[in-house]
């Protein structure tokens, strides 16, 4: 019989959205006990390397206003942003900045002791709120000593959740496994939220943390619900080589120049008013552009790049406000950025789709929500720009821990749970995948996984390429990879691993598909055998249904409010 766990609210993952929707739900209630389940340590989750800021207006008296910020990131959206979600993620996020001011947040100061704001790319004002170059890992640091001051809060770390449990369509718990003793254990909860993050480790050249697979949006797409708009990923402009490791975008808002082998600042052709700060897609494809046309630098590992300059910003401004990206470039590039440019390539850095969800967060399952990259409530649509992912995480974890709480405290029996669902759960991964039998490394699959989105779906596609990935990525499917070398039951990274792929191989096709059948270029989808936006037949939302026979596509409408599409120039 497999041990139960029980608890009024199950929290899958444990970065900002997590951490933030934990503090919301035990707001609600002392009487409520809390899970949040991890499958690293809390601050090992991949929202401490964010960088650049959280976005929101914070003065309006100098200028700035709601509604540009609303307007801005529906632009910058390529119009596919449901615009209630756009305007309650503006409406809603100078709170929480002021609210982790109060809980101890050391916001970067203006001189007259005001918190202060960057320039961040697709903005008409500065409205990245930062801290040095290092804000995810400060707004994690106070979220997760806030946190330790509820008693009704409890960690689960180094946790592997591989399940969603259901009775009918309503939420009843999770399936997981205890990475350190390996046993099976099945939770029990009335109400959870998924806020497991992106899937960008799909890609080999990546900004992700290794453990950013996409195991919550499998779990959620496996259990019958909905993946949406994956068919776009953002690819940030400036990864640095060979590691992809994140160059923030706050060092283009500080003033930094991107550069061709002929010294020119080329985003004058491309972006004349916003230049470098142009969003994300826009300059992304402006650099393959340049290296296609013979203006790229040969980076030592043989890749093409560009450089990134901020030799003129001078020693004291690095030093006080890009600190951290001085030490990574000099301990993974060997280049101090005081002295010398450094190389850069456009790398996956987040994933526009996810879970699909509505305007508070609630999945197409009763009791079940979602937060943070792994949801896609279409606040970004078809691009997000830089410094809005960190303050939608914030914004809806404390609407989905809240919404969450209340749902626990009028379901306070949890439903019973189907031990059919656990038992073929448990075959699943332990006949399937830790007994499975096979001579291929699963290791060199995902290799091979990864490596083929990075040539196949990267910034430009089309047709020819996209196909040829899904077939590749179907063969690596169909091969004998599923088996686990160790059988240890403590500690089997390896089993952990080969699950993760499971999930990895699953998702990939769904980016792939919805790619094919995304005849347009939007945002960061751009095909090269449809170059032009289709407003007619593609203004809409993509949805993925998993079936025995892969995904079944769908199509859902975007919600306009207040504008309506035109010509997206900068």
């Amino acid at each position: 019989m497999t041990d139960t766990i029980s608890h009024d609210i199950v929290i899958v993952g444990s970065g900002l959205a997590g951490l933030r929707a934990a503090i919301s739900a035990a707001s609600v209630s002392s009487k409520l006990d809390i899970a949040v389940i991890s499958k690293v340590q809390v601050m090992r989750s991949h929202s401490v390397s964010a960088e650049g800021g959280t976005a929101a207006v914070l003065f309006e008296e100098e200028g700035d206003n709601q509604e540009s910020h609303i307007y801005d990131t529906v632009k910058g959206s390529d119009f596919l942003a449901d615009q209630d979600v756009a305007e309650r993620l503006v409406r809603e996020i100078p709170y929480e900045i002021y609210q982790l001011d109060q809980w101890g947040m050391p916001w970067s100061r203006r001189e007259d002791g005001r918190v202060a704001q960057r320039k961040f790319g697709g903005y008409s004002f500065p409205r990245a709120t930062f801290a040095q170059d290092k804000v995810g890992f400060y707004e994690m640091q106070t979220l997760y000593d806030n946190c330790l001051k509820y008693d009704n809060i409890r960690f689960y770390n180094e946790w592997f959740c591989t399940s969603i449990l259901s009775e009918g369509n309503s939420f009843a718990g999770l399936t997981a496994i205890e990475i350190k003793s390996g046993n099976f254990v099945k939770f029990k909860s009335p109400a959870g939220i998924i806020c497991t993050g992106g899937a960008g480790r799909i890609y080999s050249f990546s900004t992700y943390a290794y453990s950013s697979t996409p195991d919550g949006l499998d779990m959620a797409y496996r259990a019958g619900l909905a993946l949406k708009d994956m068919e776009f990923v953002q690819f940030h402009p400036t990864g640095i080589m060979p590691s992809g490791i994140l160059i923030t975008e706050g060092a283009r808002g500080e003033g930094g120049y991107l550069i061709n082998n002929k010294g020119e600042r080329f985003m004058q052709k491309y972006a004349p008013s916003k230049l470098e700060l142009a969003p994300r897609d826009v300059v992304s494809r402006s650099m393959i552009k340049e290296i296609q046309e013979g203006k790229g630098f040969k980076h030592e590992s043989g890749a093409d790049c560009l450089k990134l300059d901020l030799r003129h910003l001078g020693a004291d401004k690095i030093n006080e406000r890009l600190a951290g990206i001085r030490e990574i470039g000099i301990k993974f590039s060997g280049v101090d950025i005081i002295n010398e440019p450094i190389e850069v390539r456009p790398v996956c850095h987040y994933m526009m789709g996810g879970i699909h969800a509505d305007v508070n967060g609630a999945t197409e399952m009763n009791g079940l929500w979602t937060a943070g990259e792994a949801a896609c409530n279409s606040a970004h649509g078809a691009n997000r720009l830089g410094a809005n992912s960190t303050a939608e995480c914030l914004v809806w974890g404390k609407i989905t821990g809240n919404l969450a709480a209340h749902h626990a405290l009028d379901h306070r029996s949890a439903l019973s749970i189907s031990e059919q669902q656990v038992i073929e759960e448990e075959k699943r991964i332990y006949d399937g995948i830790f007994r499975g039998k096979g001579q291929v490394n699963p290791y060199e699959v995902r290799k091979q996984l990864t490596d083929t989105m990075d040539e196949k779906a990267y910034v430009f596609r089309n047709e020819q390429s996209l196909s040829e990935a899904l077939k590749k990525v179907s063969e690596l499917e169909d091969s004998t990879w599923k088996h686990v070398d160790d059988s240890a039951k403590e500690y089997n990274t390896n089993f952990i691993n080969v699950m993760e792929l499971d999930s990895m191989l699953r998702v990939a096709k769904v980016v792939l598909i919805g790619a094919l059948n995304r005849r347009e270029s939007r945002g960061s989808h751009a095909r090269t055998d449809y170059p032009t936006r289709d407003d007619v037949n593609f203004l809409k939302h993509t949805l993925a249904y998993n079936t025995n026979d892969g995904p079944k596509m769908a199509w859902h409408p975007v919600i306009f409010t207040r504008y309506a599409p035109v010509e997206r120039k900068y």
